[in-house]
C-alpha cells in the first residue's frame, strides 16, 4: 500500500510540475509575441514620420555680392527655417 501511494504522489507531482512548465512557457511566448508586435509597430511608426525637406534659395545676381554665401532654407517638419 505504501508503494502504490508513493507512486501516485510521484505521478501527481510530475503532472503538476509539467502543467506549471507548460503554463510558464505559454505566458513567456505571449509576452515575447506582444514585445515583438510593439517593436514592429514602433519601427514602422518611425519610418512613417515625415523626413525633413531641405530647400535652397538662389541668390539673385543683382543682389549677390562676391564672397557672400547663399542663404540656407530648410523645413524640419515643424516649420521653415531661414538662415541668412
Amino acid at each position: 500500500m505504501q508503494r502504490i501511494r508513493s507512486i501516485l504522489f510521484t505521478v501527481f507531482a510530475m503532472l503538476v510540475a509539467s502543467a506549471t512548465v507548460v503554463f510558464a512557457a505559454s505566458i513567456g511566448l505571449a509576452i515575447a509575441g506582444i514585445a515583438a508586435v510593439l517593436m514592429l509597430g514602433s519601427m514602422l511608426a518611425g519610418k512613417l514620420q515625415p523626413a525633413p525637406v531641405r530647400a535652397t534659395a538662389r541668390a539673385r545676381n543683382d543682389r549677390a555680392a562676391p564672397g557672400q554665401r547663399e542663404p540656407r532654407i530648410w523645413n524640419d517638419g515643424r516649420g521653415t527655417i531661414i538662415d541668412l
